[in-house]
């Protein structure tokens, strides 16, 4: 499998999942960069399948109409999404890229339609919901505290301490890390309740 991260716009993180030896590519959340993520699929010979954005925030979906009109490619969103899409996904459906499978997992909170993608069961491309020592903010619209927890305590942390995580930007000390790790040390990921939860999303 190809795996590749790319920084764009300062902050944001764009991926390439491939099958090389099937010439087989997907793009999760082509940010300013889509030139740049261009440029790697051609250089890689890679025939795009899919464009996914993990939600609509249009830092993740700038992308998509350059990409999807230069090397084809179905846009894949969540199906609560306003994005425009050819294809609309909902939790546990899997994208297969070549021999490669893309698990969507719902994870709503930073907003109505925020999922993750868990690739081939060790990669977990997390959006705006979990970062390198953070998780998403709340209080945008569409953003929810209380879904916030549900989707990290109860789906995210569900999944083992190896799985690796990549964010959706570039706000940690590293640019990615493991559950493990932020399980041990990411401030918002320690025990609380519920309640506690939402009060502490809501301190300024």
């Amino acid at each position: 499998m190809f795996f590749k991260q790319i920084l764009a716009n300062g902050d944001n993180f764009s991926y390439i999942v491939a099958d090389e030896n099937l010439g087989v590519a997907a793009v999760v959340d082509p940010s300013f960069n889509a030139a740049e993520i261009g440029r790697e699929l051609e250089a890689k010979n890679l025939r795009l399948k899919y464009i996914v954005n993990t939600h609509g925030h249009p830092d993740h979906t700038e992308g998509n109409a350059e990409l999807n009109e230069k090397f084809g490619g179905r846009i894949v969103v969540h199906s609560k999404s306003e994005t425009r899409a050819d294809l609309r996904v909902d939790d546990g459906d899997v994208l297969e890229v070549g021999r490669v499978r893309m698990k969507v997992i719902y994870t709503p909170g930073h907003s109505v339609d925020s999922m993750c993608l868990l690739v081939d069961g060790k990669r977990l491309l997390t959006g705006d919901t979990l970062f390198v020592g953070e998780c998403g903010r709340t209080d945008m619209p569409g953003g929810s505290p209380r879904s916030m927890y549900d989707s990290l305590f109860n789906k995210i942390l569900k999944l083992e301490d190896t799985v690796e995580v990549y964010p959706g930007h570039d706000y940690g000390p590293k640019q990615f890390s493991t559950l493990g790790e932020e399980r041990r040390s990411n401030y918002t990921l320690q025990p609380r309740s519920v309640d506690e939860f939402i009060r502490f999303m809501s301190q300024p």
